[in-house]
């Protein structure tokens, strides 16, 4: 825990589809190298959150301040600018690219960043376990593996958030253990913020906070 300006900040957040809310009055604030769990139940809004919270999607009360930054105040393109420099995401569909092997996945915000580093990502795909997998293509990897590039290409760049979006759902329980761990272990040797979304009780039970969203705000 830090005592430095918070890395991510949500005050009264609230959103919408027509007339049924999904989510209101969301207050958090998430310190630097804090590791924050957000459960609830399906169709909460979970993974709706987390897209606000990287600018990825709109809500219609309240504020987010990334790095400091109100998001409703910059552009298209200055959030995607923002994102791309300090922000990670995780999905839980992994999201790689099926046409590129795993070291030009894992290379690729480097790559939008204008500053490619293939030892730095060598040195990724080794802390996540895939060490000689770099030629492969995602096609010939397991679920677990496939996560873990996907947790190498959201860190490679590193960025001072990390966002997971049920990075253990689609996973054994033996293989999310392990994803678990590399998403941990990387987060917290950069000194990264990560706010994870969660249906699983064991990857919460690792969070600094675990905090419980509901239709009227997160406690």
């Amino acid at each position: 825990m830090s005592d430095l300006a918070p890395s991510l900040e949500l005050s009264g957040l609230g959103k919408h589809y027509g007339a049924v809310p999904v989510f209101k009055n969301v207050c958090l604030s998430v310190a630097p190298g804090e590791f924050v769990a957000i459960v609830g139940e399906s169709g909460v809004g979970k993974s709706t959150l987390l897209n606000c919270m990287a600018g990825l999607d709109h809500w219609d009360q309240g504020s987010v301040r990334l790095r400091g930054q109100l998001l409703d105040r910059l552009s298209d393109d200055q959030r995607a600018l923002l994102r791309r420099r300090h922000v990670g995401f995780v999905f839980q569909a992994f999201h790689v690219l099926p046409h590129l092997d795993v070291a030009q996945n894992v290379a690729l915000p480097l790559m939008l960043l204008g500053a490619p580093e293939p030892a730095r990502v060598e040195a990724m795909l080794e802390a996540v376990g895939l060490q000689g997998l770099g030629a492969r293509l995602p096609q010939q990897l397991s679920g677990g593996q496939l996560q873990r590039v996907a947790i190498a290409r959201a860190l490679v760049h590193r960025p001072s958030v990390l966002l997971a979006d049920e990075p253990t759902g689609n996973l054994d329980t033996a293989t999310a253990a392990k994803v678990m761990d590399a998403l941990t272990a990387q987060t917290r040797s950069h000194g990264a913020s990560l706010v994870l979304v969660t249906h699983s009780e064991a990857a919460a039970a690792r969070a600094d906070r675990v905090l419980h969203l509901t239709a009227d705000g997160i406690v």
